[in-house]
């Protein structure tokens, strides 16, 4: 077998990936409400079940912090990926990610904005119930975080950052935390074996927390569970010092910056680019054959 057949049958080609996460976008923003919100309450509780075992094992490191602050960084990357993954692999859901799936599916005609707008909203939505209800029943009501503790500590330090930086610095955080989410979301989707796509969603995740970047639905457990820990910040404070900037930064950087020009770039060649769905329905009710796959 030649390398170039060897590679063919393990990844999916970036064509073929815009092609799959279009068609996986079209296909769940058409689930039934309830079944969308609920995959997406897990896909909430994934990120905080993750986002904990990294602040309990960073935040443990504190002779570490004092000396190397930046292997402590790395290892609070290294371990929150754990949630992103299980979103992956257990058929979960996170808006962040459907920012790139959403719009570019509109883009190839497979969704219109509407119903777009209203993936997206259904999504966010249980997304914030999972994260937040994480916090308070599988960490608050099991003492993972307590008063004092080094690892909540650690974890107020982290939430009452998140909220005292200005509105245009959160904002570009968001940006390229979702470009990097949406990439790992597209690494993930080129393999075809469970390893294949555990590294590509890993490598990406794990840059953009250790960066210190912004993911509204990481925030929507990092500060809820901060606030149950003690940190003096109240629910309006979150929600506009940093929700707000880090949705809008999470938007552009998932449907603008790779949603857009990947399928764009690698959309069907002969197809058009808007109303191809819309177009298909109308061709067909004139009893035209539709050859476009």
């Amino acid at each position: 077998m030649s390398t170039h057949e060897s590679q063919s049958t393990t990844l999916r080609s970036p064509a073929e990936i815009v092609g799959y996460i279009a068609h996986a976008g079209a296909e769940k923003a058409r689930l039934h409400p309830g079944r969308l919100t609920g995959i997406a309450v897990l896909g909430g509780m994934f990120i905080g079940i993750g986002t904990i075992l990294a602040v309990i094992v960073a935040g443990g490191c504190t002779g570490l912090a004092a000396s190397n602050p930046g292997l402590v960084k790395f290892i609070f990357g290294a371990l929150f990926p754990l949630g992103f993954i299980a979103v992956t692999l257990t058929g979960a859901d996170l808006f962040t990610s459907n920012c790139a799936l959403g719009a570019s599916a509109v883009l190839r005609g497979e969704l219109g904005v509407g119903e777009m707008l209203r993936f997206w909203g259904i999504s966010y939505i249980g997304n914030f119930i999972g994260a937040v209800g994480a916090a308070y029943f599988l960490v608050y009501l099991t003492h993972l975080i307590n008063p004092g503790d080094p690892a909540t500590q650690y974890l107020v330090g982290i939430a009452e950052g998140k909220t005292s930086h200005p509105f245009m610095m959160t904002f570009m955080k968001g940006v390229l935390a979702n470009v990097l989410v949406c990439v790992a979301t597209m690494q993930g989707y080129s393999a075809k074996d469970t390893f294949g796509r555990v590294l590509g969603i890993w490598f990406p995740v794990m840059a953009f927390v250790t960066l210190g970047m912004e993911h509204s639905i990481a925030n929507m457990f990092i500060i809820p569970a901060a606030m149950l820990g003690g940190a003096d910040i109240s629910w309006g404070q979150f929600i506009v010092s940093n929700l707000i900037p880090a949705t809008l930064g999470n938007i552009v950087g998932g449907a603008l910056v790779i949603g857009l020009p990947y399928t764009l770039i690698y959309g069907e060649q002969n197809a058009p680019r808007f109303g191809r769905r819309r177009q298909r329905e109308a061709d067909y009710g004139r009893g035209i054959a539709d050859t476009v796959e």
